[in-house]
């Protein structure tokens, strides 16, 4: 399994609050954001491939290198973007082109902490298509899940801030095959088929599922992850005892 972090964003919300380092590389505890939320696919680590797609500005290529040297992470890739991408979806098609993977994939934000991360146990990974985690939340800012079967955890539909049901992605992406997940891609380019002004990944799970694709749901609870995606929310993640987070 290829574990993907997209980093490409341009931080704009940070910037314009007079923060002067991408929200990856702000320092949470001694460590940055980008070292709590790899630390929470330790479990991964000997077992899983790592893919990290940035953008270069701040020297982020050295970054990255001396980030995964303290934490003893070897099995990994980074791909360098030249320009801006049109969101989450094109930057991890630009890193899957690149680096001409063909593997099962596994994508997750670099601004959300996920302490102690598992796989899930209630289906298995090898079967299926695809499946993205779910808490229950409130708000209409979220990525949502319509489920068809919540005894087999099936989904039914998925939608880009279109609240359709009280299940909200964590942001957390499984496919089983890389190569559905680039085909799905560039369909939805040719059609821009944009959501927002972004190419956003859950929307993608509906063309499987038009093709009878069997996609599930992992559902955790919303104390089970840390976000880190605004300014008020780093600034909450500071008053945390995160070390305990993590036991």
């Amino acid at each position: 399994m290829t574990i993907i972090f997209p980093m490409a964003g341009l931080s704009s919300r940070f910037i314009k609050m007079g923060y002067t380092l991408p929200k990856y590389m702000l320092n949470l505890e001694e460590r940055s954001v980008f070292s709590w939320v790899l630390e929470g696919f330790r479990a991964y680590f000997k077992t899983s491939h790592f893919l990290f797609i940035y953008r270069d500005i701040h020297h982020t290529k050295e970054f990255i290198k001396q980030e995964c040297q303290k934490l003893n992470l070897k099995n990994y890739q980074s791909v360098e973007l030249d320009s801006p991408t049109l969101g989450q979806a094109h930057t991890v098609a630009l890193g899957l082109e690149k680096m001409d993977i063909k593997d099962n994939i596994l994508i997750f934000n670099i601004d959300t902490l996920r302490p102690n991360f598992r796989l899930p146990q209630n289906f298995d990974l090898d079967k299926i298509d695809g499946y993205l985690e779910v808490f229950k939340g409130e708000g209409e800012q979220w990525s949502f899940v319509k489920t068809s079967d919540e005894k087999l955890c099936k989904v039914a539909k998925t939608a880009e801030k279109e609240r359709i049901s009280s299940l909200c992605s964590s942001g957390l992406y499984y496919f089983r095959k890389s190569e559905e997940f680039l085909s799905i891609f560039k369909t939805m380019q040719e059609k821009n088929k944009l959501e927002k002004g972004e190419f956003y990944i859950a929307p993608m799970y509906n063309a499987l599922i038009s093709q009878n694709a069997d996609i599930r749901y992992e559902l955790i609870d919303l104390n089970q992850i840390l976000f880190c995606g605004t300014p008020s929310e780093y600034e909450n993640l500071k008053k945390l005892s995160l070390s305990q987070k993590f036991l």
